[in-house]
Parts: C-alpha cells; sequence; structure tokens
C-alpha cells in the first residue's frame, strides 16, 4: 500500500488477534537501516564481530522468537542480505555476524512495502524466490481518498487517541467537518488524516470539532482537487507543489492561532505548538507574521 495507509497498525493488529499476541512484536524500518548495518540489525553479532562490538547483541529475529517480526519497507533490503533472510525464513535458522553457532527461532514474519514487488522483481531488484516466499497471505491496502467510509470511523479513533494524550474532552466532529474531510483527496492517507486530529484537538476549545476549525487548504477542497484531475504528463508534479502550498497554508494557519491564543507571545505559542521559541521566529518570518518594527501580526 502507498506511505501512511496503516500497514504498521494492520500489523500490529495481526499480531495482537494472533495467538502470539503475548510474545514480542518487533518493527524493523528496513530504509531507516544504512545497508552495511542490515545484517547485524536483523541477526545480531558477536563480541568482536567489527570495530566497536564491545560486546555481543541479539539482532530483529532473536528479539521476535516466538512473536511476530515486521519489516516495513522489505523492498530497501538489498540483494545480497535478501539470500541470508530468504534462509532465515525457509529454514528458521541464521548466525550471528562474527558467529559460528546456528540459532533456532521461530517467528511469524509480516512485511510491508509501498513498491510493486512484482514490478521490482520483474526488474531483477528483488528475489523471485524470497517474493514467494513472502507473499503467502497478501494484503493490499487501497489509500483513504478510496475508502472514505473509513473516515467516520477514523476520526472517532483519532478523537479518542488525542483526548488521552492531550487531556481535553472533544466528544466529536460536526457533519460539515467531517463532510469536507471526506470530500479531501488525502495524498498522505492515514498518516495525514492522524496529524490532522491531532492539531485540531490540540486547538480545540469547544466539545465539538467544527467545519470552520478546519485549515484552509481543506475548506477549499474542490480548488485544490481541480489542477490534479485535470493534470496531463505533469500531473505528479503539480500534485508535489499542491501538497507543498497545502502543507506550507496549514503551517501558517496552525501558527496564526497559537499567536492570537496566546496573545502574541512567542513562548507561549512555541510550547503550544511543541516547537522550540527559535523555530517558531524563523517561521513567523518565513510566513510574514511580523511586521518591520518585529512586533506579531495578526494572522491574515
Amino acid at each position: 500500500g502507498e506511505s501512511g495507509t496503516g500497514k504498521e497498525l494492520v500489523a500490529t493488529a495481526l499480531h495482537a488477534g494472533s495467538s502470539r499476541r503475548t510474545k514480542p512484536f518487533i518493527r524493523i524500518n528496513c530504509a531507516a537501516i544504512p545497508k552495511d548495518l542490515m545484517e547485524s540489525e536483523l541477526f545480531g553479532y558477536e563480541r568482536g564481530a567489527f570495530t566497536g562490538a564491545v560486546t555481543s547483541k541479539p539482532g530483529r529475529f532473536e528479539l521476535a522468537d516466538d512473536g511476530t517480526l515486521f519489516l516495513d519497507e522489505i523492498a530497501e533490503i538489498p540483494p545480497e542480505m535478501q539470500v541470508k533472510l530468504l534462509r532465515a525464513l525457509q529454514e528458521s535458522e541464521f548466525e550471528r555476524v562474527g558467529g559460528i553457532k546456528t540459532l533456532k527461532v521461530d517467528v511469524r514474519l509480516i512485511a510491508a512495502t509501498n513498491r510493486d514487488l512484482k514490478k521490482e522483481v520483474a526488474e531483477g531488484r528483488f528475489r523471485e524466490d524470497l517474493f514467494y516466499r513472502l507473499n503467502v497471505v497478501p494484503i493490499a491496502l487501497p489509500p483513504l481518498r478510496d475508502r472514505t467510509d473509513d473516515i467516520p470511523a477514523l476520526v472517532r479513533h483519532f478523537v479518542d487517541k488525542y483526548n488521552k494524550r492531550l487531556n481535553k474532552k472533544v466528544q466529536g466532529i460536526e457533519p460539515d467537518a467531517l463532510e469536507v474531510l471526506q470530500e479531501y483527496d488525502w495524498p498522505g492517507n492515514i498518516r495525514e488524516l492522524e496529524n490532522l486530529m491531532e492539531r485540531m484537538l490540540l486547538f480545540a476549545e469547544g466539545p465539538v470539532l467544527l467545519a470552520s476549525d478546519l485549515p484552509e487548504p481543506l475548506k477549499t477542497v474542490d480548488t485544490v482537487k481541480l489542477p490534479v484531475l485535470a493534470a496531463g504528463p505533469a500531473g505528479d508534479a503539480s500534485m508535489k507543489e499542491i501538497v507543498r502550498q497545502a502543507a506550507a497554508e496549514l503551517e501558517r494557519d496552525l501558527i496564526g492561532r497559537a499567536l492570537e491564543e496566546t496573545g502574541g507571545n512567542v513562548t507561549q505559542a512555541a510550547k503550544k505548538l511543541k516547537i522550540s521559541r527559535k523555530s517558531l521566529q524563523i517561521k513567523m518570518k518565513e510566513f510574514g507574521l511580523r511586521d518591520h518594527e518585529g512586533s506579531v501580526k495578526a494572522p491574515a
């Protein structure tokens, strides 16, 4: 599925609903691990295996023994590591880096990617045998724009989540605001929706989230969509620009509101936004929220 569609949430739910739910759930983002560290991260290493290895360390496979190992962005694993991963899956055994002892584990593997693995196989970037070993029960997660009926339930979930985290008492969202959310294209999928809900609850003053609380890019959702629908070969570039502009508008709106609610107190506004005072000052300058004398402007 695309980035932000909730692949890790599904993996967590699969683990929680399985017979392994009381055992470890270990996650690793393969895209975040340097290639030369991938083997030691997955399989661990022995003392003295390389410079800096002053003690032995178990890898993710060992830590996930009897439980579930979630490999996110598995297409990022380099070819030389794909062979070792295949062996670990087929034989349920491996050796630590620098070790000679073969370790046996019982691990349930869940893998995720935002790429087309069949295409990766066809173009020689992903091993065919590993693909078929992984592709036992495939689950395709559609983008949020193709399942807008899920948005009300997701909104309720995020309202509950951030009520607890932010010590808020928001009861829900008004129908007009929910309709806007269901009409929006959600290029960032569930992750974008969650970020929006967190921000809305952060600034919420009443018991219900209102359409007027939404950032401008969502209120003008129809005008945001038109260039994408009309786009030709340059559609990808247009989409990136639209998303960039929308993100900037949202950020400016949030900063302006924080300044307004704190009476222009930059320190308090920074605390409200959970960023440093210096970062806020840089953003205020970028968005023109200071006049020539340096005093805070009211947001437009």
